[in-house]
């Protein structure tokens, strides 16, 4: 027997085996693998056991997907405050539109009514000549002025008398609108008769005449020969026809309404 045999030994009984494995997989996806594997030591070695877990890892494609993202969402963003503000001046000129439109009727409007009241006032003028010409053309004994005209003086007296109702225009010839010697001038052209333009000069063409033996178509004029300031046509009958003023315009008045200062003849 050796001298060591009765001393125990020392050496630490085999214990069981630990192995633990992590394997990390790109290609395939997985992202991080630990396994563990334990095996009991016993003396029948039983097979081990092994445990697989999964950790996430933030890969590069993840970050890109993310940026790409944020970037959609202010572009989005951006797209829209512009449709809106594309709106608001749709709107904005869509009322502007509106409004002009509206003032365009109003215009419109106005102006035919305008042209309305006009055609009116013509259309009463036309009949008013055409019964005065009427009447003159069919007067009895009583109203000298235009039976006693003849010739080139009643085509004068026809003609103012077609104008009364006409206003007064300084300056104006006509067609509508006369001043005291326009509508002379013109009313003498119509028998070939071409008339100083104005009063003072009508004053004196022709010959004096006295107030007392008056004729139809003689010119009356008011204040001195050569300085008259206003002249019209007798027209019989103690009447006369001229443009007397803006308040009356071509009118027909008597005598005694302004009597005249003088009369020259020129038919």
């Amino acid at each position: 027997m050796s001298h060591t045999a009765h001393i125990r030994s020392h050496r630490k009984p085999r214990r069981s085996a630990s192995t633990i494995a992590m394997r990390a997989g790109v290609a395939s996806g997985v992202l991080g693998t630990l396994a563990v594997a334990t095996a009991a030591g016993s003396a029948n070695a039983a097979e081990p056991v092994t445990q697989t877990l999964e950790l996430p890892v933030l890969t590069g494609d993840l970050a890109a997907q993310v940026a790409q993202s944020a970037q959609a969402t202010q572009q989005a963003a951006a797209n829209y405050q512009l449709q809106a503000e594309r709106d608001a001046a749709a709107t904005a000129a869509a009322k502007e539109a509106k409004k002009d439109l509206a003032d365009a009727k109003a215009e419109a409007k106005k102006k035919a009514e305008a042209a309305r009241k006009a055609a009116a006032e013509r259309a009463t003028r036309a009949a008013e000549r055409t019964t005065l010409t009427s009447t003159s053309g069919s007067s009895s004994s009583d109203s000298t002025s235009s039976s006693t005209a003849t010739g080139s003086a009643a085509a004068v007296i026809a003609f103012v008398k077609a104008q009364i109702g006409d206003a007064y225009v300084s300056g104006g010839t006509g067609p509508n609108s006369w001043d005291c010697s326009g509508l002379m001038q013109t009313a003498f052209k119509q028998v070939g008769v071409d008339l100083p333009r104005v009063s003072q000069d009508q004053s004196t063409f022709g010959t004096q005449v006295s107030l007392d033996n008056l004729l139809p178509g003689d010119i009356l004029y008011w204040g001195s020969a050569g300085s008259a300031y206003h002249v019209a046509v007798y027209v019989g009958d103690g009447m006369f026809v001229g443009a007397q003023n803006p308040s009356t315009g071509v009118a027909e008045k008597p005598m005694s309404y302004d009597p005249p200062t003088g009369a020259v003849r020129v038919l």
